[in-house]
């Protein structure tokens, strides 16, 4: 199918949706899809494949299934330009298609079939989606009509989306009635063309221009120094250490931006955050604090966090506020800790999500007893009179923590073995200045759909070449975490670009962790910053 149909059916003059031409596909190992919910005379959801130069799409009013067997009508349309794949907004009525478009979801697709145009051809195509919010296998069956088909759902059953994540843009993190309200979208055009044209398809971008700006004031958050023994004088305060993910909220020029400590933009990522923040209608400032998703009994659990990024859970969110950096354009940096917090303090009321960071009343061993009683993952110890030094690790902040956990970056994995699928444990590392070293094996901590979802993320970073420098190893050790000659043999390696947080029991002498357990992914670290965390006395 061309695009003639998809062009005939439109008058570029109104409408913002891009004019296209047939596509060659970017990358031989990346085909994408998209599922966009529009909102026209009946609500439904186009469900798009990049294939042959186009997207071939299809209607599903119902929505998508997510019960193994669940069938769902879809009908064939029009082939769509590859460049609809990030279209979002208003379509004006009296147009085809008139209303709403939201990118409901985005990813890549893997069909099982090495020939999936003839497979589609021949009326049934089966794939693996890895978006946003959906993973997993669904099937596409056409009827006898040439034009109904059924989109089916294959391998097992996945836990729905929820309402909110339902009415909330994989691109931008916006709902329907903020894209109906938003200006029309645009792709890449020529110049060439009228002032109106231009006005009519400027970007109803996942990024406005004063979130821009917003996005230009960040500060390197200050760091905590790891410690074995909290201080014995006075001049300290303590706060809860939450396991989350620390964030920036800078407002500027009445438009929130969340930005993670390495300055990724993480505001579609957390919309009930940003919208709670403005809520606030908070004067231009800039607040440093952490998201964190909350367990059944209120305590802060990063693996609920990643659950909510997986979309698998819906726990509730909160942003602790610890800190304030900027007031009104005046940097407050250089004040002392205690008068920071007090016009941290005064400067907003709690709600159900944005709360207010106390200091807790005590010393520091009995409040890590009751930490530890409360099952928290340690406290966070600041001399009263500190500056707030940008981007340091200075000492002045400390964290005393009762778990051992590590930030480590995945190089590898072997095969799997018995009942488990996809892989059998992941080869992870840290580098030692400049060498990217092996500590050992992570093999417990997955469930299936981790499992399945981790060796998706790998497949585009295979290579030959293993990247520890420390291997192979002369034996596999005690506690069977170093790697042979022979052993490698059956490991697959990776580029050293992802990073995940595990917990172990201790540091071998030999420098390996032992007992690993994988937490969860860390997309907000940089894998060239991942080190061996050296803890020391206060």
């Amino acid at each position: 199918m061309s695009l003639r149909e998809y062009k005939r059916k439109r008058d570029f003059k109104k409408t913002a949706e891009p004019r296209g031409k047939r596509e060659a596909r970017k990358g031989k190992n990346i085909r994408r899809f998209v599922i966009q919910k529009h909102e026209a005379s009946h609500l439904h959801y186009d469900f798009r494949l990049e294939l042959d130069g186009t997207l071939k799409s299809w209607a599903v009013p119902k929505g998508i299934p997510f019960k193994k067997g669940e069938k769902r009508l879809a009908v064939h349309v029009e082939d769509h330009p590859v460049s609809y794949i990030d279209f979002e907004g208003p379509i004006p009525k009296g147009e085809y298609g008139g209303g709403t478009v939201m990118v409901w979801d985005a990813g890549t697709y893997e069909p099982q079939s090495k020939a999936p145009l003839k497979e589609l051809a021949g009326g049934k195509l089966h794939l693996t989606l890895t978006g946003k919010k959906l993973k997993g296998e669904w099937y596409l069956v056409r009827l006898r009509d040439e034009k109904q088909w059924l989109l089916i759902r294959g391998g097992d059953d996945m836990k729905p989306v929820s309402k909110r994540m339902d009415d909330t843009s994989a691109a931008s993190g916006r709902n329907m009635k903020q894209l109906a309200k938003a200006e029309p979208w645009s792709s890449d055009r020529k110049k060439k063309t009228t002032t109106t044209k231009k006005t009519a398809r400027k970007a109803a971008s996942p990024q406005p221009k004063d979130r821009t700006a917003a996005l230009k004031q960040f500060v390197e958050p200050m760091k905590a120094k790891a410690v074995t023994t909290a201080p014995t004088d006075d001049g300290w305060i303590y706060e809860i250490k939450f396991d989350g993910f620390r964030s920036l909220a800078i407002n500027h020029s009445k438009s929130i931006a969340l930005l993670s400590r390495t300055e990724k933009d993480m505001t579609a990522k957390f919309p009930e955050v940003t919208e709670a923040l403005e809520k606030l209608k908070l004067p231009d400032c800039i607040l440093d604090g952490e998201i964190v998703a909350l367990d059944e009994k209120g305590r802060t659990s990063f693996q609920m966090l990643q659950a909510y990024e997986l979309h698998q859970e819906q726990p509730p969110l909160c942003y602790y506020v610890f800190d304030l950096l900027r007031l009104k354009g005046k940097d407050l940096t250089d004040l002392p800790l205690l008068k920071r917090k007090e016009v941290l303090r005064r400067l907003f009321k709690d709600n159900d999500i944005i709360r207010y960071s106390a200091s807790l009343e005590g010393e520091a061993e009995t409040l890590l007893k009751h930490a530890k009683k409360l099952g928290l993952e340690g406290l966070i110890g600041k001399r009263k009179d500190s500056e707030y030094e940008v981007g340091k690790r200075s000492g002045q902040w400390i964290k005393l923590k009762l778990n051992h956990e590590q930030e480590v970056v995945i190089g590898g994995y072997t095969k799997p073995s018995g009942s488990r699928m996809h892989f059998g444990a992941l080869i992870v590392g840290v580098y030692v200045d400049d060498e990217f070293q092996c500590v050992g094996k992570v093999g417990t901590g997955f469930d299936s759909r981790s499992l399945r979802e981790l060796h998706g993320q790998f497949k585009p970073l295979i290579q030959k070449k293993c990247p520890f420098a420390n291997l192979p190893a002369e034996s596999s050790g005690r506690w069977g975490q170093g790697i042979t000659t022979s052993e490698m043999k059956n490991c697959t390696w990776l580029k050293p670009k992802l990073v995940c947080q595990v917990k172990f029991t201790e540091w071998t002498r030999d420098q390996r962790l032992r007992h690993p357990v994988f937490i969860g992914m860390r997309e907000d670290k940089p894998a060239r910053e991942v080190k061996r965390e050296r803890i020391t006395s206060a």
